[in-house]
């Protein structure tokens, strides 16, 4: 029997608990540890507030565990330094970033990547069940909102390094020397949640009986008259 989702979230809350606590013990810059945790601590505060409302999936939270733990480390050495590059020549005698071509420590590309590839379907499932959404829009409106959420964290970014400047500034920014550096993470953001919402829709797609049925009946107008001006003209002569 699978485990019961309470349990199933106390464990992962445990685990990511006593890997958080690991690396917040010496981190590599503390000032931008704090900045970086901030989300995180938000992060974890929310899913707390909602685990009697709008308990998640076990596939949610798995993927959210695994979001977090990345954001986890990238916090610990700041997303620059992070050293995966020799942990994997220490593994294999070879680098990895020689291996695929890299020059620059891209830990940072791999977790923007990773935020769309994770967090789109636990984001899905808050519109399927909050805002009963179906069809194209269950699948449209979680990348959509990966898209526009990635460029607020952008924002955010380019407002704390303008805040705090130095040396804070530039390793929360981190875009080693790069111009295009949050064009770029926000492009992979939205891949990783192309990719997971094409991978639901061909899972849904398979097993699914009525999925042409729901995606149809979604892009079905479901009311004809216009709004704006329209519906205010309406919205007054009912008062009337």
């Amino acid at each position: 029997m699978p485990i019961p989702h309470r349990r199933y979230l106390a464990v992962l809350a445990l685990l990511f608990g006593l890997f958080w606590v690991a690396l917040a013990l010496e981190p590599l810059d503390r000032s931008t540890w704090l900045l970086e945790s901030a989300l995180s601590v938000a992060g974890v505060a929310l899913l707390a507030a909602l685990r009697n409302k709008l308990p998640f999936s076990r596939v949610s939270y798995t993927l959210i565990f695994v979001f977090l733990c990345l954001h986890t480390v990238g916090a610990h050495y700041t997303y620059s330094e992070v050293p995966y590059d020799a942990f994997f020549a220490r593994l294999t005698g070879r680098s990895f970033d020689a291996l695929v071509g890299w020059e620059r420590n891209n830990f940072d590309r791999v977790v923007h990547f990773a935020y769309g590839l994770l967090l789109a379907y636990p984001v899905r499932e808050v519109f399927l069940r909050v805002a009963a959404a179906r069809g194209f829009w269950g699948y449209f409106l979680p990348l959509d909102l990966t898209m526009s959420s990635s460029m607020i964290y952008e924002l955010i970014e380019w407002g704390a390094a303008a805040t705090f400047g130095g040396g804070v500034g530039q390793s929360y920014l981190g875009t080693q020397g790069d111009e295009w550096d949050a064009h770029k993470d926000m492009a992979l953001a939205s891949l990783g949640a192309l990719v997971a919402m094409g991978i639901t829709a061909a899972v849904n797609w398979r097993f699914q009986r009525d999925f042409a049925r729901e995606w149809d009946e979604s892009l079905r107008v479901k009311y004809a008259a216009p709004l704006g001006e329209d519906a205010l003209a309406r919205m007054v002569r009912e008062q009337d």
